[in-house]
């Protein structure tokens, strides 16, 4: 089933088979066995190249989300979303009760914005960037529980999102207003 799920994600999110001009980062043979700071380095590496990309179109959320709050120390593998490492940015309006990774009866405020940075891995061993997800909470979507999801890929151009497709997946995480957090070890503490 888990399989299905990362397969059935790179479909719905028409992911790239890998980056033209990528920057060479550091990966040892298992991604799954990476220490933090192999994976920072990685992050570093791949940073500045990541948000030239995302930016490169002016998408208002791709050039405003690295001033948001990070929600973890580095990106992680999560397990959904292919298996990429993951990064969270939260915006201001999302900050607070985002940060207490709460599970509950609790909702996220419209106008909250999260968006997660993605660095996926060829079948070579290779660091690439993979697209910026993105969920605004709206007042106007009782059919994905209030959340638009959207995206930015690799080379700044819109990402084509299924709504249905991201929110049959977030919809798991009911306990969490329909979201997924970072994995306990990366979480920043408030």
């Amino acid at each position: 089933m888990r399989h299905i799920a990362f397969a059935a994600t790179a479909l719905c999110l028409g992911l790239p088979a890998a980056a033209q001009d990528a920057p060479s980062c550091p990966l040892p043979a298992d991604r799954y066995d990476m220490s933090a700071e192999q994976i920072e380095a990685m992050y570093d590496c791949m940073s500045a190249y990541m948000i030239e990309g995302y930016q490169s179109q002016g998408n208002e959320i791709a050039t405003a989300y690295r001033d948001w709050t990070q929600a973890s120390t580095r990106p992680a593998v999560a397990g959904v979303h292919g298996e990429r490492f993951l990064n969270t940015f939260v915006n201001d309006v999302a900050a607070e009760q985002y940060l207490k990774y709460a599970e509950g009866d609790f909702e996220m405020p419209v106008g909250s914005v999260l968006a997660k940075e993605m660095i996926g891995v060829t079948d070579d061993g290779a660091a690439r960037r993979a697209p910026l997800l993105i969920m605004t909470k709206v007042a106007d979507a009782p059919e994905t529980d209030g959340w638009r999801y959207s995206g930015v890929q690799p080379t700044g151009q819109a990402l084509n999102v299924s709504q249905s497709f991201c929110h049959d997946c977030h919809q798991n995480f009911d306990a969490s207003d329909s979201m997924g957090y970072p994995l306990e070890e990366v979480r920043v503490s408030q």
